[in-house]
């Protein structure tokens, strides 16, 4: 499909909803504060803030579903998290927003992953984190791939979403496990890896780390790295680790990437607009680009469309899933242009 027209423009975005997309990863809550600031406490030299609202939002790899939600697509989150007060208000916000529950397993060993983003006056003032980061224990192991195996069985999966975020779900031996039973499948598996795990997704179709991620992994000097120099890069771990496509978020500078199959090597611009807050950014192009590769849209302009819904979701404050109509809008404008230059 190319997209080179407002016709095939509406043909992609009403065809997400025929794709049911497994999310595989760590799940969380954003948790808001917001409120006033007008004083310092005579306590210490800190704000003193008067909260006016509460806020949860889905975070995490649930974040990454809810992308693919508003997309009118078909997510199923598959996860862990803790049988307490927490976990109950994660399985609350899955009931709002319309999605199953069925591949999450409640565990009494561990807890249900908040972040607490206190904003006073419109500005983040301080996050709080409360978590666990061990590793799953054997039984909560079992108990995720059981999970996972009974929704691969029972729906017709379309793609696989690996959302790590190293706070213990996956490791090398689970994720070793489920791209194997994607690859006998004959289903696309896309990853948006973290620093413990880099190196164990071999295989898959797209893995996209952001430029510090990648750096930081492959031990390269971020400040002074050239286009050429990520080139290599990014062309030798898809060697390395037999990946089809290894696609490296920039920032501000747009995306990169490189594709394995055809040796070849792409940069896509970030469009200019106002940063209001980039959480969420990377959960947006990993949810979009899985989407335009079961299409089997050209890499040139997954590129193009996934920048443009990673910037809209920079332009609001927190962790917020893209706004569909925003994005239809957005790519309309970018063909016009290109079809009047």
């Amino acid at each position: 499909m190319q997209v080179n027209s407002i016709a095939m423009l509406d043909q992609l975005i009403s065809s997400f909803k025929s794709t049911k997309v497994l999310v595989v990863g760590d799940v969380m809550i954003d948790a808001y504060l917001m409120g006033r600031v007008e004083r310092i406490s005579p306590e210490a030299p800190v704000p003193i803030m008067d909260v006016k609202e509460r806020d949860y939002r889905l975070g995490g790899a649930a974040n990454v579903a809810a992308n693919l939600k508003v997309l009118g697509a078909e997510p199923i989150l598959c996860s862990v998290i803790g049988k307490d007060p927490k976990g109950k208000i994660f399985m609350d916000q899955l009931s709002k927003v319309g999605m199953i529950s069925e591949g999450i397993v409640q565990s009494d060993e561990r807890i249900t992953t908040i972040k607490y983003r206190i904003i006073g006056n419109q500005t983040q003032m301080i996050r709080i984190d409360e978590e666990d980061q061990h590793d799953l224990s054997a039984k909560e192991n079992e108990q995720f791939l059981n999970a996972f195996f009974a929704l691969i069985d029972r729906y017709q999966i379309d793609a696989i979403i690996f959302e790590d975020y190293d706070k213990g779900l996956l490791n090398p031996h689970n994720i070793a496990q489920i791209v194997q039973k994607a690859k006998e499948k004959g289903i696309l598996v896309t990853t948006d890896p973290k620093k413990k795990n880099f190196h164990a997704y071999a295989g898959v179709d797209l893995f996209k780390p952001n430029l510090k991620e990648l750096c930081d992994a492959l031990h390269l000097n971020r400040e002074q790295l050239t286009i050429e120099q990520l080139h290599d890069a990014a062309k030798q771990f898809a060697h390395l680790y037999e990946i089809d496509m290894v696609m490296v978020t920039l920032s501000d500078k747009g995306i990169a990437l490189y594709h394995r199959i055809n040796d070849h090597f792409e940069l896509s611009p970030a469009s200019a607009r106002e940063v209001s807050d980039v959480s969420g950014a990377g959960d947006t192009v990993i949810a979009v680009s899985t989407l335009c590769m079961v299409e089997q849209l050209p890499t040139t302009q997954m590129l193009k469309v996934a920048n443009l819904a990673g910037g809209i979701v920079c332009q609001f404050v927190g962790v917020v899933p893209v706004d569909p109509i925003l994005l239809q809008e957005q790519i309309m404008e970018l063909v016009e242009q290109n079809t009047k230059s």
